[in-house]
């Protein structure tokens, strides 16, 4: 999963830090903290995008936490390959201590898992335990990544992009249509969500894609990042 550990030397390791670079620059005006990463439809790549950046800016010296939000389907722990047991709902409940549910990946780069799937996820997300939890991440980390559901599945994400200081859309080429595409982005907006950027996930630099091209053109004024472009392998014949 972190390309950027396991290949630090390949094409979509450097693309990575070039998007740490620009979301550095995107926060010139505002202190951009807290990071929401999510995508408008399942399979997008946003937990691989997530895990990478975080990895990305702890290598450049900062302390990270990417905190798993999904609490209907959790998956971020198995990409670290750690329990998914003592976690956020467990702290959120008061039966966990917040030195309990932080798992360390590395020295500045920490992990969160979802914990327990409780039956009111949206409740959760959009109470003020969570809300004064992540003030406490802002104090204790330079950058909180946050991974979260997909945005025209439920409201989890809405909720928790207006929560936090920068929200970035992830989007796989060749797999959503633009129309799905403005709804999650109209969404976002809607909430007040800051959306920084968009990624573009797996694209083939080769062709244009109809779908894409119309997205980045009519699209490109309102977001501020950019696009990350990570080339897609050839299939050998």
């Amino acid at each position: 999963m972190l390309v950027v550990k396991k290949m630090p030397k390949s094409i979509s390791a450097e693309a990575y830090r070039i998007l740490r670079t620009k979301l550095k620059y995107s926060g010139v005006d505002t202190d951009i903290k807290t990071i929401v990463i999510t995508a408008a439809e399942a399979s997008e790549g946003k937990s691989t995008i997530s895990g990478n950046l975080a990895a990305t800016l702890s290598d450049n010296g900062s302390r990270v936490v990417i905190v798993d939000c999904d609490l209907r389907k959790p998956s971020m722990h198995k990409r670290f390959n750690v329990t998914n047991s003592n976690g956020l709902t467990d702290y959120l409940v008061g039966e966990k201590e917040f030195r309990d549910v932080v798992k360390v990946i590395d020295e500045s780069l920490h992990f969160i898992s979802a914990g327990e799937i409780p039956p009111n996820p949206a409740e959760i997300i959009g109470s003020r335990k969570l809300e004064n939890f992540l003030k406490l991440l802002k104090l204790n980390y330079d950058y909180v990544i946050i991974d979260t559901p997909p945005i025209m599945a439920v409201t989890d994400s809405r909720i928790l992009a207006a929560k936090a200081d920068a929200t970035l859309m992830v989007v796989r080429s060749g797999k959503t249509k633009a129309n799905v595409i403005h709804r999650a982005y109209e969404e976002l907006i809607k909430v007040g969500a800051n959306v920084i950027g968009s990624i573009i996930n797996d694209l083939d630099t080769d062709r244009k894609d109809t779908y894409y091209y119309y997205y980045e053109e009519e699209e490109k004024k309102k977001f501020s990042l950019g696009l990350f472009k990570r080339k897609r392998k050839k299939r050998r014949r």
